[in-house]
């Protein structure tokens, strides 16, 4: 059995290591490989996922009832917004106004943030539930960081392809999560012939299955 929170430390842990590479300092105001992003907002979200953490982490979650993650998505407006949707025009601004100090204070201030939680996480109870005040509704800890775990895995990607270096190598407790979790979403979202067709039928594929 996979253990998230350990997961989520080696995910994010490797995420600043990317956002400290002089690539990215280099590419700081160029496009990224993310229509509408910059690099530095881009590195400015990727970080913001463990901000997220430390947001859940300091919540109340007594008296609430947590939700299932595919009801999470569900109800998560964002999914099928549109890049001029307010929703993400608010994320891509929230991911300038992160990085708007630069590459050095960004990744100084992060992971003195990661710090905290690797010191934090383990002493948290395993029933934890939290409330997520951006969503206005619950998930369980483990269920919060899975999401998270998602956001840096996919984001490093965009964020190594944006900066000319190799996507960072995760092992295989990091890996098997988010791809579970996509999968799920996507047979969710598609239905599971599609998907069976997109990993084994090319020549009848749908032209997407993407889970967001």
């Amino acid at each position: 059995m996979v253990d998230i929170r350990n997961s989520y430390v080696i995910a994010a842990t490797s995420a600043v290591s990317l956002l400290g590479q002089p690539a990215v300092t280099a590419g700081w105001d160029k496009p990224s490989a993310l229509t509408e992003f910059s690099v530095a907002g881009l590195a400015g979200h990727l970080a913001h996922q463990i901000v997220r953490v430390r947001d859940v982490l300091d919540s109340d979650g007594a008296g609430h009832e947590p939700i299932d993650l595919l009801e999470h998505y569900s109800r998560s407006p964002w999914v099928e917004a549109g890049l001029d949707h307010e929703i993400n025009v608010g994320i891509r601004r929230g991911g300038e106004a992160a990085a708007a100090d630069g590459p050095a204070a960004l990744v100084e201030r992060t992971r003195a943030l990661l710090d905290t939680q690797i010191a934090a996480l383990p002493a948290e109870p395993a029933d934890r539930v939290v409330h997520v005040k951006a969503s206005g509704w619950a998930l369980t800890l483990d269920d919060f960081l899975l999401t998270r775990l998602v956001e840096l895995v996919v984001h490093a990607d965009d964020l190594a392809a944006s900066v000319g270096v190799e996507t960072p190598a995760l092992p295989p407790e990091v890996i098997r999560p988010v791809v579970e979790l996509l999968a799920r979403l996507a047979v969710h979202r598609h239905g599971a012939t599609a998907v069976i067709r997109a990993l084994s039928r090319a020549e009848r594929a749908p032209a997407t299955i993407s889970a967001f």
